[in-house]
């Protein structure tokens, strides 16, 4: 019974390590023998980040400018759906933090709309911020 489980482990390490790019296999020791051991080692090789993951969405909705061109509902959407990809991330941005930063990436042309929305003590939701918007657009 052993004798049978060590040749499937030699073949499926030969296996994988034919299937991989040669380019894989100096970061890899050649002292692995098993099958299982080989597949951990390249898994670590990758692993996503969460942290850079979430740097890049964070960095991407901090940065992102609605320039006037194109559907205002779409742009807050795309920027509904960044924040989205954080909290699955466990950076959870309240509603309220996203209608600012939604607000402070408009363009000169929204000032008027913007100092209208800071004078009242209701925070609006986003779709209450969409339906505004689209209406001064």
């Amino acid at each position: 019974m052993f004798e049978k489980w060590e040749r499937s482990n030699l073949l499926s390490l030969m296996i994988i390590k034919k299937s991989i790019p040669e380019i894989f296999w100096g970061t890899i020791s050649d002292d692995i023998t098993k099958a299982e051991e080989f597949l951990i080692e390249i898994e670590k090789r990758f692993t996503k980040s969460d942290k850079a993951e979430m740097s890049t969405f964070l960095k991407s909705l901090i940065t992102m400018r609605y320039l006037g061109k194109g559907n205002i509902r779409e742009y807050i959407l795309n920027m509904s759906n960044v924040a989205s990809k954080l909290r699955a991330l466990k950076l959870d941005l309240s509603e309220d933090m996203l209608v600012l930063l939604v607000l402070l990436s408009l363009p000169a042309q929204y000032d008027q709309f913007k100092v209208s929305y800071n004078c009242q003590n209701e925070k609006w939701t986003l779709d209450e911020l969409i339906s505004r918007c689209v209406e001064e657009e």
